[in-house]
């Protein structure tokens, strides 16, 4: 009989090692892998349907079981676990939680989003203020950017900050923001005038309990703690503003662009967790006398699977690394990443409820759920159709050109040479 010090413990399912042990991680990523594993191992009943209260108990609940373990550390360099927030980490972390459970995921990414520009672009007391809760898990915090006509055009966004001797009057309302139903202070991008179109947008601290914030929940077709924000002549101090005034665009900017390859390391997560259980369900599925694991549409569906499943993380670990390497071209990788894990992901699960039949179909079912979760992340972080913009803007047509010009005086060789 193995002895309980020799036997070897669970390892919940996320990211290949094959990928782990590329260039593109050290070690410690590998462990922070196994840290995550674990706690989401220990901690599954939290998010287990039947557990379930509503998203926003759950969703608290997870966000202090993560800071108890430690697993938010990184957001308050005080810690001294500031490498943990590396964007491998948080790449990793995601989808490691992910696979586990969907309010797992939504907890740690939207506490790390919002708390990034705080972290970033914060003053000293502002970031005394709020970075040691949001790193327990005992303060939660949102970033208040997409409004109803303004979602991925941040530079449309009509939300006012009207700014005098005192401090700033913010009137308007932001749509479909994460965490708002609990959040305890929202980052919210608000038009303060110090110019045209973007460049008249600043950032600022929002206690939730300031008079005039009022919120509207939403229910989402996946469970999940959302609601449109509605600010009535709020009033805000001097000190509320994050960063410089008018530079509210930036700092939204580089939020999405650092968090749009985290989007797809959980997009990645998601499509493992459907890819397991199809190839499961496939082994263990009696059919004309074999298994469903034994036809050869089955086998091809699953290769097909297995390819998407490496290019997105490939993908996303590329883009990782360009950001952790400080790359100032990252962003075009990160929005590589979304694009492809997402829309690959979505593609997954389907291929999941497809194998399943009319199982996949049942309310509650894992792949019934995994469906209706993945579908929001291709909107998450700017839609498909603005990464395909981003990328296409990036194109290095200066290059191409040169490098195409190189052979342009090169006649074809006769024998290829068609009338």
């Amino acid at each position: 009989m193995t002895s309980t010090a020799t036997r070897a413990r669970p390892r919940l399912g996320g990211p290949d090692p094959a990928i782990l042990a590329l260039p593109f991680f050290e070690p410690r990523h590998a462990e922070l892998v196994e840290r995550v594993s674990g706690w989401c191992l220990e901690h599954r009943a939290l998010w287990r349907p039947a557990a379930q209260a509503t998203p926003d108990q759950t969703g608290r609940r997870i966000l202090r079981a993560l800071g108890a373990a430690g697993l938010l550390a990184f957001l308050d360099p005080d810690t001294g676990r500031a490498r943990d927030g590396d964007l491998r980490s948080l790449c990793l972390a995601r989808e490691v939680l992910a696979y586990a459970g969907d309010l797992a995921d939504f907890a740690l990414s939207i506490q790390a989003l919002a708390a990034t520009p705080i972290l970033r672009h914060g003053t000293p007391a502002q970031r005394r203020a709020y970075l040691p809760g949001l790193a327990a898990g005992t303060t939660q915090a949102a970033f208040a950017i997409s409004e109803a006509d303004a979602g991925s055009d941040v530079a449309a966004m009509t939300t006012t900050a009207v700014p005098d001797p005192d401090g700033y009057t913010l009137t308007g309302g932001k749509a479909w923001i994460a965490c708002a139903t609990t959040a305890d202070v929202y980052c919210v991008i608000a038009r303060t005038g110090e110019g045209a179109g973007p460049l008249g947008l600043s950032a600022l601290l929002v206690p939730a309990d300031t008079p005039g914030v009022r919120v509207e929940p939403v229910a989402l077709t996946a469970p999940r703690p959302f609601a449109h924000l509605h600010f009535d002549g709020v009033r805000l101090p001097a000190d509320a503003l994050l960063g410089r005034a008018g530079g509210g665009f930036p700092i939204a900017m580089e939020v999405l662009d650092r968090f749009r390859m985290t989007v797809g390391a959980a997009a990645l997560g998601f499509a493992r967790r459907a890819a397991d259980a199809a190839l499961t369900h496939a082994r263990r599925r009696r059919i004309y006398g074999g298994r469903l694991l034994d036809l050869a549409t089955t086998r091809a569906a699953l290769a097909d699977v297995e390819v998407k499943l490496n290019a997105a993380a490939l993908l996303v670990a590329r883009a990782a690394w360009e950001a952790d390497r400080d790359n100032g071209r990252y962003p075009r990788y990160s929005s590589a990443a979304k694009l492809y894990a997402t829309e690959a992901a979505q593609e997954i699960v389907d291929t999941c409820v497809q194998l399943h039949g009319a199982a996949g179909l049942v309310s509650g079912s894992l792949p019934e759920r995994l469906y209706r979760q993945i579908r929001s992340l291709r909107v998450y972080e700017g839609a498909s159709e603005v990464q395909r913009a981003i990328i296409a803007g990036s194109l290095d047509v200066r290059r191409a050109e040169q490098s195409h010009d190189q052979y342009a005086d090169v006649p074809e060789p006769l024998e290829d040479r068609r009338c």
